[in-house]
C-alpha cells in the first residue's frame, strides 16, 4: 500500500511477529543500543561525567511488526512505542519483565490480538530505507477491548488458580 499523506483506515490484525517486540535505547537520547547487556551505556551520552551510568541508563521501546487486513488488501506495518502502548497497556520494559517470568507471553499476546478490529493512522516511514508503513496511532474498535498486559495477567492468574488444589 502506498500513501502520500497520513491515512486513517479500519483494519483487522492478521498476525504479529512475537519474536522481537522491543529494542533497547539510551534513556537520555533514545539512540538504539545493542541487546548485549555488557554494552549498556550510550557512547555519546557516556562522555558526560555529570551522570552516573549503569544498566538503568537504558530502557526498552516497542517495535511491533504486524500484518493487517483491510477490506481489499493484507500488508505488513510497523508500530513503534507510542502506538503500541495503546494495545499493550504498558511500557515495553514492563512487558519485557512480564515475559521473562512468563516465557510464552509474547506468543500469547500475538494470538490474543489476532482478529482485533482497529482504526489505525498510517504514515510513510521517516527513514528512507524503511520497508513498511508506520502505524502512528491506533484505536481498538471492540467495546470490551482490554490491553494485552491485562489479558496476560488474567490468563496467567487463571492458570495459577486452576492449578491449586481445592479444599
Amino acid at each position: 500500500m502506498e500513501i502520500d499523506k497520513p491515512t486513517t483506515i479500519m483494519c483487522t490484525v492478521v498476525a504479529i511477529d512475537h519474536t522481537n517486540l522491543c529494542y533497547r535505547v539510551c534513556s537520555l537520547c533514545e539512540k538504539t543500543l545493542p541487546e548485549n547487556p555488557t554494552a549498556s551505556a550510550c557512547k555519546p551520552c557516556n562522555c558526560s561525567k555529570s551522570f552516573n551510568f549503569s544498566n538503568s541508563s537504558s530502557k526498552r521501546l516497542f517495535r511491533v511488526l504486524m500484518s493487517i487486513a483491510t477490506d481489499t488488501k493484507v500488508f505488513v506495518v510497523i508500530m513503534f512505542d507510542r502506538a503500541a502502548r495503546v494495545l499493550f497497556g504498558c511500557s515495553a520494559d514492563e512487558f519485557f519483565d512480564f515475559a521473562k517470568t512468563h516465557p510464552y507471553a509474547a506468543m500469547a499476546v500475538a494470538r490474543a490480538l489476532e482478529g482485533e478490529m482497529l482504526t489505525v493512522t498510517l504514515s510513510n516511514p521517516k527513514n528512507g530505507n524503511a520497508q513498511h508503513l508506520r502505524v502512528v496511532s491506533v484505536v481498538p474498535l471492540r467495546s470490551g477491548f482490554k490491553p494485552a498486559i491485562e489479558t496476560m495477567r488474567d490468563l496467567y492468574r487463571v492458570r495459577g488458580v486452576s492449578l491449586q488444589p481445592s479444599s
